[in-house]
């Protein structure tokens, strides 16, 4: 497996999985509205699943990525962020760019993936809604993670 880095001034991405801080990407996707409540073993698996970019400021997790994908046709991109201390120096934008320009991910058919406050992110590198939102179909599960709670929508 080729480890990919990606430096810029104080910052760097990596592909390599032994670095990344899976208790700090717990932590953050545990608060998140799209993983409220993940548990660490879910995360942990998620991760050996997938192809994982992390964002660092020297050793410490500053941000993180995650991709689904096949390697020939198609990748599903999730988990996107960049933690509070580190926003409003485009990080989130570079992480993204680093995504779409790996070695490993191009020529691929399809890119998706959801998001409910980041349209404009995601636009700035290239992303669109569907062109044709009758064809994609889904089953949700939003609020998995939480325990239940009688009277939630969300169940």
């Amino acid at each position: 497996m080729t480890i990919e880095s990606y430096q810029r001034g104080r910052y760097l991405i990596s592909t390599d999985p032994d670095r990344l801080d899976v208790q700090a990407v717990q932590a953050f996707l545990r608060g998140s509205y799209w993983a409220e409540g993940i548990p660490l073993e879910v995360v942990e698996r998620s991760l050996r699943g997938s192809l994982c970019f992390g964002l660092y400021a020297a050793e410490s997790q500053a941000g993180f990525a995650r991709v689904v994908t096949d390697h020939a046709t198609f990748a599903y991109v999730c988990d996107v962020h960049v933690l509070p201390p580190h926003r409003g120096q485009g990080l989130g934008r570079w992480l993204m760019e680093c995504v779409l320009g790996s070695p490993r991910l191009q020529g691929l058919r399809r890119w998706m993936l959801v998001t409910r406050d980041a349209h404009r992110l995601y636009r700035q590198v290239g992303f669109q809604p569907l062109a044709d939102p009758t064809r994609v179909m889904e089953i949700a599960r939003p609020g998995m993670y939480r325990p239940a709670v009688a009277g939630d929508p969300s169940y």
